[in-house]
């Protein structure tokens, strides 16, 4: 793979940059060079959101057509993206290591997916609503779009993430100027074609790939209505600075160190529940902000439990990203194959047992890998308990009864998603509405695009997906006649 660009997606025309300077994706599983794309500057931020701006001020632009007219462009953008989708899962995974067949179930079909659900919604959207007036009159209460989104997004789920802002914002009727993360670039280049193919009007989606720099101009651009990011806490605490400054909406969803609380009846048979705990605990090579990375287990059960996942993460398959046999592929950077490894060794100094894993896998010399590892006698005050690793580490943690079960749970600066595993989904359903977390799952976990999606504490502000997100993209403004 070899793909090179030199213009950047803006105003719905491929236009050349402000500078020469370039990104150059790396295959995370060869640490080969990808291609080279243009780094978008401050001055093609400005571009784009002046762009975004005029598609939406415009007397006949985006946010005056009708929702139903919106819904039409959304299903072909929709149609689109599933044109492409071998090339978004084939890009994806070389480019941050995601396992080839996990990206084939959510890079491809997820965003499409997710388009045409809020398709759906734009045609039964009601932007008017009339009330009989308690002093008399009448009064109209209407739904209008937020305005300019801008929408930060990083590189673990660059497609699905993206579609998670694009779809309701466009369904609002709100323009756009994404930011992929120079990890990601050369998916956001298919997005474009897509958006170009299926007649989005132009301006309302833009994409500057860039750093950290031009994205920090973009979340405080004057002409930004409102701000969606998704990426780590650190970053969207500041991100929520600049805009509590400007009095500026925004949607944070952030990190996350979720727990999955087996209680004492769980089916550990690994050939049932083998692929939901991998779902749940080491999806995209444990780097998912919603990964059930603390596993709580019951004193009764701790040895069983222990030997369970020990078994599960050293039978896992680990290799080049791009095999569709690989269950774990790389880590999607060299800094992050680092971070994961000094976290690893702080576990191993803070007196945790290690079971498996802990190093390097042999025979991979290239790529940035690191063996499925699994930490015994975890304390949940630790720095592996508390700190979110975004790697392939599991800390087993024992608790005594279901009430000492939550408090562990809830004892977590974090709160974004979690699991409990029970042969009694009525008792686990009882166990998850006490965990303080945004979403959490029974036997299961799955965003599902119908319902929110988004944490608590430390894991963000506002939410995603379902009727929930379409309102984040929307203000309300009362008309008393």
């Amino acid at each position: 793979m070899d793909l090179r660009y030199d213009t950047l997606y803006i105003g719905g025309e491929w236009i050349h940059p402000a500078t020469d300077r370039t990104i150059t994706p790396v295959n995370a599983s060869t640490e080969e060079p990808l291609g080279q794309v243009p780094e978008a500057t401050e001055a093609d931020v400005d571009t784009a959101v002046s762009a975004a701006r005029a598609a939406f001020d415009a007397p006949s632009g985006w946010a005056s057509w009708e929702p139903a007219r919106r819904a039409e462009v959304m299903d072909r953008l929709a149609d689109a993206i599933d044109k492409r989708a071998a090339g978004f899962v084939e890009r994806v995974s070389a480019q941050n290591g995601m396992p080839i067949a996990v990206a084939g179930q959510l890079e491809a079909g997820y965003p499409s997916a997710v388009l045409r659900y809020y398709a759906g919604l734009a045609r039964q959207l009601t932007v008017t609503e009339t009330r009989a007036g308690l002093f008399g009159g009448s009064v109209e209460v209407r739904k209008a779009p937020v305005g300019v989104v801008a929408a930060v997004v990083p590189w673990n789920f660059p497609q699905v993430l993206t579609m998670f802002k694009i779809a309701p914002a466009m369904a609002a009727g709100c323009t756009l100027v994404i930011k992929p993360s120079p990890e990601t670039v050369l998916d956001a280049y298919l997005l474009a074609e897509a958006v170009e193919e299926a007649g989005v009007p132009a301006g309302v989606i833009n994409i500057v790939p860039a750093g950290r720099e031009a994205g920090a101009y973009l979340v405080s651009h004057p002409a930004v209505d409102k701000v969606a990011f998704t990426g780590s806490t650190a970053a969207g605490r500041n991100i929520a600075e600049v805009c509590g400054r400007l009095l500026r909406p925004v949607t944070l969803e952030l990190g996350g160190k979720s727990a999955a609380i087996v209680l004492d009846d769980a089916d550990l048979n690994l050939a049932e529940i083998g692929e939901g705990l991998f779902g749940a605990t080491l999806l995209n090579n444990g780097q998912t902000c919603f990964a059930g990375t603390r596993v709580l287990a019951p004193r009764s059960r701790y040895a069983e439990v222990v030997d369970v996942f020990t078994a599960f993460a050293g039978s896992l398959t680990v290799g080049d990203a791009s095999d569709p046999a690989t269950q774990i592929g790389p880590l999607a950077t060299a800094r992050q194959r680092k971070r994961v490894e000094s976290y690893i060794a702080k576990g191993s100094g803070e007196g945790a047992r290690l079971t498996t894993g802990g190093g390097r896998p042999d025979g991979l010399t290239r790529g940035w890998f690191v063996q499925p590892t699994v930490f015994a006698d975890v304390d949940n005050d630790s720095t592996i308990a508390q700190e979110e690793i975004f790697g392939p580490v599991l800390s087993l943690i024992p608790y005594d009864d279901i009430d000492d079960a939550v408090r562990i749970a809830n004892h977590s600066a974090f709160g974004l998603g979690g699991t409990v595993w029970t042969a009694d989904p009525e008792r686990g359903a009882s166990v998850a509405r006490r965990v303080h977390t945004g979403t959490i799952g029974v036997n299961r976990y799955l965003p599902d695009p119908v319902a929110p999606f988004g944490g608590v504490k430390a894991s963000g502000l506002g939410r995603e997906l379902g009727p929930e997100g379409l309102a984040a993209y929307q203000q309300t403004q009362t008309v008393y006649l």
